[in-house]
């Protein structure tokens, strides 16, 4: 496979194969792989018209001993079992998930940049209602599919920081709704204010909580987190997604010997941080410079990097490309 590792983007690019199971009756099948990137659904689909779709994104690596990595799928697995149980949807048991992962990553192994360039193989499980309803209640039949892609290097010249907006008139979930599950609808909901923001000149948006709209949530696609006085500090809240790589950087932190807080984080607090950023699979980090609202800037730091998040990145990073020990077992090594 001809591909210019180096400049490959985030973008979708057709690979071999996907794998795909069924549940009927409870029972998942055993799965195939399947070459057409193409599905055959039925048009009374409850992931049509009720929503009954849930998703997950992880990565692999090719390590600096020509390993293949694959961070830390057996959480991915727990989440997307949390969120089909809050979408009354068939649960995929981690030893599927995991093995099933494996496969694909198998079959589409060439597609796995190489060491050096910066570039991963992202892992896209995705669960729908595939069977027929007309009225509002879960589906018989549910596909559980996995597909991989090769991505690029988020940051090719090192962390830059960004700007970050709040967009009046947008919030992420509800109180008591679906802020803390990965369903898909969170995520065409997300759109609009992601435009509005990138319309401002922000590549970034930021979420207040929805009762009170004074404390922060999270960014539009990823957690918030912040430094200080050797302390790590992310909110608490029902409404918001449990992110792998926010949890993976807390015992990181930890690790470094710093205090780990989870706490409410109240808007006005923003401009007391030596550094904030956005964490997420895609990117591990974003560091984030000024945050503007419609009656104030924050700004964070002067600007550039701190030590503590480019460790905080190097660390993970390390362990993803097998460059770090990792003594917390978190990468599923490719057979």
């Amino acid at each position: 496979m001809a591909l210019d590792w180096k400049n490959l983007g985030f973008q979708y690019l057709d690979t071999h194969c996907h794998i795909k199971y069924t549940s009927k009756d409870g029972q998942w099948d055993a799965g195939e792989l399947v070459d057409s990137p193409y599905l055959n659904i039925h048009i009374a689909a409850t992931a049509l018209h009720y929503g009954q779709a849930a998703f997950e994104g992880l990565k692999a690596f090719r390590g600096s001993d020509g390993q293949v990595r694959i961070f830390r799928p057996e959480k991915n697995a727990e989440r997307m079992r949390t969120t089909a149980r809050r979408t009354f949807m068939a649960e995929v048991p981690t030893e599927l998930f995991v093995s099933a992962i494996k496969k694909v990553v198998t079959a589409n192994e060439e597609f796995i940049p190489p060491y050096g360039t910066g570039g991963s193989l992202y892992i896209r499980p995705l669960l729908i209602g595939s069977g027929p309803k007309i009225g509002v209640e879960p589906s018989a039949e549910y596909s559980f599919i996995v597909l991989v892609n090769p991505v690029g290097a988020y940051y090719k010249g090192g962390l830059n920081p960004v700007n970050a907006m709040v967009v009046d008139g947008y919030d992420r979930a509800a109180p008591n709704g679906v802020g803390h599950v990965k369903v898909a609808g969170n995520y065409a909901a997300s759109l609009e204010p992601a435009s509005v923001a990138k319309q401002a000149g922000f590549p970034i948006n930021l979420y207040l909580d929805a009762k009170e709209h004074r404390f922060i949530d999270e960014f539009g696609t990823s957690n918030f987190i912040a430094l200080k006085d050797n302390t790590y500090v992310t909110p608490v809240s029902d409404s918001i997604l449990p992110s792998i790589t926010n949890m993976s950087l807390m015992q990181i932190a930890e690790d470094f010997g710093m205090k780990v807080e989870r706490r409410p984080i109240e808007i006005d607090e923003l401009n007391s941080f030596e550094q904030i950023a956005a964490c997420g699979t895609a990117v591990v980090v974003t560091p984030v410079h000024k945050i503007v609202t419609a009656n104030k800037i924050y700004e964070v730091g002067d600007g550039t990097v701190t030590s503590q998040l480019q460790q905080l990145f190097d660390t993970v990073t390390g362990i993803q490309y097998g460059e770090i020990e990792d003594r917390h077992n978190w990468c599923e090594l490719l057979d």
